[in-house]
C-alpha cells in the first residue's frame, strides 16, 4: 500500500522544484517580456501562467469528491491574451500553488489510493496527482525555454552551467 508518509512529502518535493524553476525564471524577466511568443500561434508566458492557473484551482478544488474538470472553468480563456500586470501573473500563480501545496499536503494513505476523476476519467488520487506533477513541469520546461530565448547571453543558468 502507498503511505502518505513517503509520497505526500516526496511529491511536494518534486512540485516544489519545478515551481522554483519557474520562480527563478520569472525574476530574470522584463514586465513586457511575460507577453512575448515566440511566433503567432505559440503561448507566452502570460498564458502558461493563466492556463496552469485554471488548471491548478480547478483540479484541486474539492479534489476528491468532484470531477477535477469543473464547470466553472474557462479552460479556452485561459489560452486567450488577457490584460494583466506581471504582479497579477505572480498573484495568480502563488494562489495556484498555495491550493496545490496545501491540498496534496493534507492527503491520508486512506486519500491517495481513493478514486478521483478528471474529465471523466477514473484513477487512484496519487495517479491524479503524479498526471498534475507532469503537466505542470511540462509548462514549466515551457517557460524556462523562452526565459532563455529571452535573456539569451544574459540567461542566469539554473541548473549546471556547460562544462561545469
Amino acid at each position: 500500500m502507498i503511505s502518505a508518509d513517503m509520497f505526500v512529502p516526496d511529491v511536494l518535493a518534486r512540485f516544489n522544484h519545478y515551481k522554483s524553476l519557474a520562480d527563478r525564471t520569472f525574476t530574470q524577466l522584463k514586465p513586457d517580456e511575460w507577453h512575448w511568443r515566440p511566433s503567432p500561434e505559440s503561448n507566452s508566458i502570460a498564458i502558461i501562467v493563466q492556463h496552469l492557473y485554471g488548471n491548478m484551482m480547478s483540479r484541486f478544488t474539492h479534489f476528491l469528491t468532484e470531477d477535477g474538470e469543473k464547470p466553472w472553468r474557462r479552460r479556452d480563456a485561459e489560452f486567450e491574451t488577457m490584460d494583466m500586470t506581471a504582479q497579477d501573473l505572480l498573484d495568480c500563480w502563488a494562489t495556484g500553488w498555495s491550493h496545490v501545496l496545501n491540498t496534496v499536503g493534507a492527503l491520508t494513505d486512506e486519500q491517495l489510493t481513493q478514486e478521483v476523476t478528471i474529465r471523466g476519467e477514473p484513477m487512484r488520487a496519487y495517479d491524479a496527482v503524479l498526471r498534475q506533477l507532469a503537466h505542470y513541469s511540462y509548462h514549466i520546461g515551457q517557460i524556462v525555454t523562452m526565459g532563455k530565448m529571452l535573456r539569451d547571453q544574459n540567461w542566469q543558468n539554473l541548473s549546471i552551467p556547460k562544462m561545469k
